[in-house]
């Protein structure tokens, strides 16, 4: 079965769906003629979306700071009043970060934990006896960082793994019950989650410190997103990198470590030292 024959008809809400991979894969379901339901909290993106989209399907959108329990619960009313059933819920939205620890306003943390995985608590919350119903699938979007803690990205990656945890326990209490959780990991994904990636005291970054043109695109996240749950599968990690990661911290966890950090340090203006930093430090210290 190939995917628009898979998604025809299904009613799909896709959580910050108003850029990035979630604009991706809410236009992709669109063309494959599922019905979409378009959240994120930009009022303006949103209805330039429906619009585009409306030409090949039944289209909503919802105001929906996914932050917000309230805001949540009338993503899933509106959904259901206009469709009348949930088919698939896709947890997108979500923010990042990049500041060491020591250095961070906990007010970041906070927010973190509220956008990236108190919104996926509300968002499934609300929806889950509609999948029930319909046996359908419910999606959490997370990162390797929620398999493998980042340096400069301690709320991020906590927030990540924290949705890890509550999807794989949602799946094994719903086992019996015909839901399909997936766990989707994309990866460094050309998108504008960096741009708008806290710092230390909570300002917005604004420019991404890689180079977006060399990561996978959005487009094909979300197409490989879709080709997933058409599957049904558990868990999907993409990109070379992400899992060798996965791979090596089982394998070499202290010398992944050290990669790792080396990795990270390489960025501009990265916030921790890098490697040849410390050992010129350490040199110098020792003369």
């Amino acid at each position: 079965m190939n995917n628009e024959r898979y998604f025809r008809d299904k009613v799909a809400i896709v959580t910050g769906a108003s850029s990035g991979i979630g604009l991706a894969t809410a236009t992709l379901l669109a063309k494959y003629h599922a019905k979409v339901v378009l959240a994120a909290r930009s009022v303006d993106k949103l209805d330039e979306l429906c619009r585009e989209l409306s030409q090949y399907t039944d289209v909503i959108s919802v105001r929906t700071d996914v932050s917000i329990e309230a805001d949540c619960r009338n993503l899933i009313e509106q959904t259901v009043k206009k469709f009348g059933q949930i088919d698939i819920l896709i947890n997108n939205a979500g923010i990042s970060m990049r500041a060491m620890f020591k250095d961070l306003d906990l007010s970041v943390i906070h927010r973190l934990m509220d956008v990236n995985f108190w919104g996926t608590i509300y968002c499934t919350k609300y929806a889950l006896p509609y999948l029930l119903e319909t046996k359908g699938s419910v999606v959490g979007v997370i990162s390797t960082a929620g398999y493998k803690g980042l340096p400069g990205r301690t709320g991020y990656s906590a927030s990540k793994f924290a949705i890890n945890g509550f999807l794989d326990t949602l799946r094994s209490e719903h086992l019996y019950d015909g839901l399909h959780v997936m766990i989707y990991a994309p990866g460094f994904t050309a998108s504008n989650i960096r741009k708008t990636a806290l710092m230390a005291d909570g300002s917005v970054q604004g420019d991404t410190p890689r180079e977006e043109g060399k990561m996978m695109s959005s487009e094909k996240v979300g197409l490989i997103m879709l080709n997933h749950i058409r599957k049904r599968s558990r868990r999907a990690t993409l990109t070379f990198t992400g899992k060798l990661l996965l791979v090596l911290t089982r394998l070499f966890p202290t010398i992944t470590d050290h990669m790792e950090y080396w990795y990270m340090a390489c960025e501009p203006d990265s916030p921790f030292k890098r490697r040849r930093d410390i050992m010129r430090e350490r040199r110098n210290h020792q003369a």
